[in-house]
């Protein structure tokens, strides 16, 4: 081992997604690197600590970088995790390449900088297309998530024959021996991801979004209200509103709630949204029981609750009574939580500009709203009369921001 280096000797490659963003220009950090030629105990002899059960990785004693034996799998059972590992020192970096999902994550690297790249990926990289290695794509079924979610990421397009395997997948049924928390993975970085809307629209393309995310894939062909943008359906709405969270802020919780924020829509017949727009409350339980099913965080849940509750707040906030604007700043707990609060806002704001034509345009009542918990807060016990006690205090500082609420609204009014 030159210069005492566990890895010197070892015929060893870079591979996935350190050489994909590489090759992109995208930040790469984290190196992966496959071994071709060695067992594991060569590896622990040489000082690698051994990490994987279902297959040999290793971890470098110094760099702790992975190190995994060259393998190829099987398929013995249902789901992501029904595979059978053989990992021995005749299989080749080529056989290792070809179980991977796309050819831009099948790539690999010589440490000196010389691509191997047997399946072409460096070619879908500069034409941008995802996709497929080979016909053993269709055996796990956590790659149609991730095909959306590299859509997302990328903003590539799906290669036909991919999109024909992924429907296949979809049909399956696969798709249900997927685990919650490996769904709520995929969803949680597709929502960070600069594209999220094209999560949405390749898992529908494949028919996977029904069968995944049924609630989503049923606002697809319900009209909108008349008041606010029926040239759309409510899924393109839904679209257009992500691509707004995405202009907004890099906030997954905020893309996540605007995912969900119309859930209730096709709960609601249309006839009945003139005169009761009762959506908003039809779709607290459905946000309730998707979030129970993936094991969202909490925090993403509570985000989504209020928003799919609360978000036409901003379109009615200017025409709301101070005693009305004081208790949605209560039940949205803003003084004491003023950041989800604001967090809501922009969640509130990206469904405002998920319209045509009004990409672009400031809804006002995000300001106003955004004002009136800065009146509001500015009151404390201080200004309260000192011979008051007990709950005639709480009353007391209610009374004092409903003055101030009032005079913001009469302020609003004049400059309208």
């Amino acid at each position: 081992m030159r210069d005492g280096d566990p890895a010197a000797g070892l015929q060893a490659y870079v591979v996935g997604g350190w050489v994909r963003d590489r090759l992109l220009g995208l930040p790469h950090q984290d190196r992966d690197w496959v071994v071709v030629g060695a067992s594991a105990e060569e590896m622990r002899r040489r000082g690698f600590r051994q990490v994987g059960r279902d297959f040999p990785v290793f971890l470098h004693p110094r760099t702790g970088e992975e190190y995994a034996l060259a393998r190829t799998e099987r398929k013995t059972a249902p789901g992501h995790t029904g595979f059978q590992v053989y990992a021995a020192p005749d299989v080749t970096l080529e056989e290792d390449l070809a179980r991977r999902d796309f050819t831009i994550n099948a790539m690999a690297m010589t440490p000196d900088g010389r691509l191997v790249d047997p399946f072409h990926g460096a070619e879908d990289l500069q034409t941008g297309v995802l996709r497929h290695v080979g016909p053993a794509f269709v055996e796990d079924p956590l790659r149609v998530l991730r095909l959306a979610r590299f859509a997302a990421r990328l903003d590539f397009r799906v290669a036909p024959e991919t999109a024909k395997l992924a429907r296949e997948l979809a049909r399956s049924g696969e798709l249900a021996h997927l685990t919650a928390e490996r769904v709520w993975q995929e969803l949680q970085k597709a929502m960070a991801a600069p594209h999220p809307r094209r999560f949405v629209e390749v898992l529908r393309d494949v028919e996977a979004l029904k069968a995944l995310f049924p609630e989503i894939d049923a606002l697809f062909g319900v009209p909108q209200p008349a008041k606010y943008h029926p040239e759309i359906d409510t899924g393109e709405h839904l679209l257009l509103a992500l691509d707004a969270a995405a202009r907004l802020t890099p906030d997954p919780r905020v893309r996540f709630a605007v995912l969900l924020h119309d859930l209730g829509k096709a709960a609601t017949p249309p006839e009945q949204w003139p005169s009761h727009p009762g959506h908003e409350a039809l779709g607290v339980p459905l946000v309730d029981r998707f979030c129970r099913r993936f094991k969202a965080p909490r925090h993403y849940h509570r985000l989504a609750r209020r928003t799919a509750r609360h978000h036409l707040a901003v379109h009615r906030a200017l025409e709301m009574k101070p005693a009305t604007l004081l208790r949605l700043l209560e039940e949205l707990d803003a003084f004491r939580q003023p950041r989800e609060f604001e967090r809501f806002l922009v969640a509130c704001e990206a469904d405002a500009r998920g319209r045509k034509g009004f990409e672009e345009v400031r809804p006002p009542g995000v300001d106003y709203l955004r004002e009136a918990l800065a009146e509001a807060a500015a009151v404390d016990a201080g200004q309260v009369a000192p011979h008051l006690t007990g709950k005639a205090v709480g009353e007391a500082i209610r009374a004092l921001r409903r003055q101030r609420l009032a005079r913001l609204r009469a302020r609003w009014r004049e400059r309208r």
